[in-house]
């Protein structure tokens, strides 16, 4: 008898231990999202890189790196990404013909610049009547060097407008492919610090400013999943203030990640011609509105986006405030 109620108490027991370790992974597992995060291979698109320091511990972001800004808005649109870091121009582009990209935050202002061939005559935006300039289509660059030439009394037309990839851009200067090119960070650094460039101007003196890169996801997440929202955008001003506290740091990340030059890199942050933000604020707005009224001169578009629905600062606004 004694040895049959032992035989049962241990049984109680086993199963009771059992039941515990069973449960215990659903108690103590927390489940983890992965947040695919679009970034374009540039100084300028670094900040997803440190949004692990501070996103939450379910969060695990995933970066899908783009060479086009059109590519990375793509992306958004399709769901190929939860989020992306492109430029307003490729953002504009989507909203025009109806796309269902939304922005909610900035990402980055400035990182532009014009570059000629070291030693050459072109030393203003005039001096490329005539010349071959390397030009992304569809990009925020090409935007403000149309406007910049409209300013100087020319046009597109004034010029030999040759597609170029960013990426390629210093060494096809480099080689006399073009005579000049309107590039993004790190190229016009790389090609001022190789010796092989020279700057022309950076491109700011336009009514939009330094606009540049955006914070932009699908029409969806912001309607379905909201919270998802705010948590990307706070952890992307947490990083972007991270940032510009510590831009050896950036640097850092800059050459381990994209391969960058590491003097291309620290002329360009040194030069103060990248600067990273997040707010999508009155500035930010007024300037994407008047980039787009630019575009829509241009014939780059042929509407307007709906900006009640294209801009979205309710997230950052949320966030400034709290």
């Amino acid at each position: 008898m004694i040895q049959r109620r032992r035989l049962l108490a241990g049984a109680g027991f086993a199963a009771a231990t059992a039941a515990t370790t069973l449960a215990a992974p659903a108690v103590l597992r927390a489940e983890t999202r992965t947040v695919k995060m679009g970034a374009l291979r540039l100084v300028h698109s670094m900040p997803p890189y440190f949004y692990e320091k501070f996103a939450p511990a379910d969060l695990k972001i995933e970066i899908i790196v783009f060479d086009s800004p059109t590519d990375g808005k793509n992306a958004v649109v399709t769901k190929s990404v939860d989020f992306g870091t492109f430029g307003i121009a490729a953002a504009i582009l989507g909203g025009a013909v109806g796309e269902p990209v939304v922005v909610v935050g900035a990402l980055s202002n400035k990182g532009m610049g014009v570059i000629s061939k070291a030693g050459s005559d072109i030393k203003t935006v005039k001096d490329l009547k005539g010349k071959r300039v390397g030009i992304w289509p569809g990009s925020t660059q090409e935007v403000f060097i149309m406007e910049r030439l409209r300013m100087e009394g020319l046009s597109i037309k004034d010029v030999t407008a040759v597609r170029v990839p960013f990426g390629e851009m210093p060494a096809m200067l480099a080689r006399g492919d073009v005579d000049a090119y309107v590039g993004a960070e790190p190229g016009p650094a790389l090609s001022i610090t190789s010796g092989a460039g020279q700057l022309v101007e950076y491109p700011y003196s336009t009514p939009m400013g330094g606009l540049n890169m955006i914070f932009g996801t699908h029409e969806d997440t912001v309607a379905k999943n909201p919270d998802l929202v705010r948590t990307m955008l706070k952890t992307h001003r947490q990083a972007v203030e991270f940032m510009m506290a510590n831009k050896p740091l950036v640097t850092d990340m800059t050459v381990q990640k994209l391969g960058a030059n590491r003097a291309a890199v620290d002329q360009a942050l040194g030069a103060n011609n990248v600067e990273y933000v997040w707010k999508l604020d009155a500035t930010v707005q007024g300037q994407a509105k008047t980039y787009a009224q630019q575009m829509l001169e241009l014939k780059q578009i042929r509407a307007l986006p709906k900006f009640e629905t294209f801009l979205n600062p309710k997230f950052s606004d949320e966030i400034a405030n709290s």
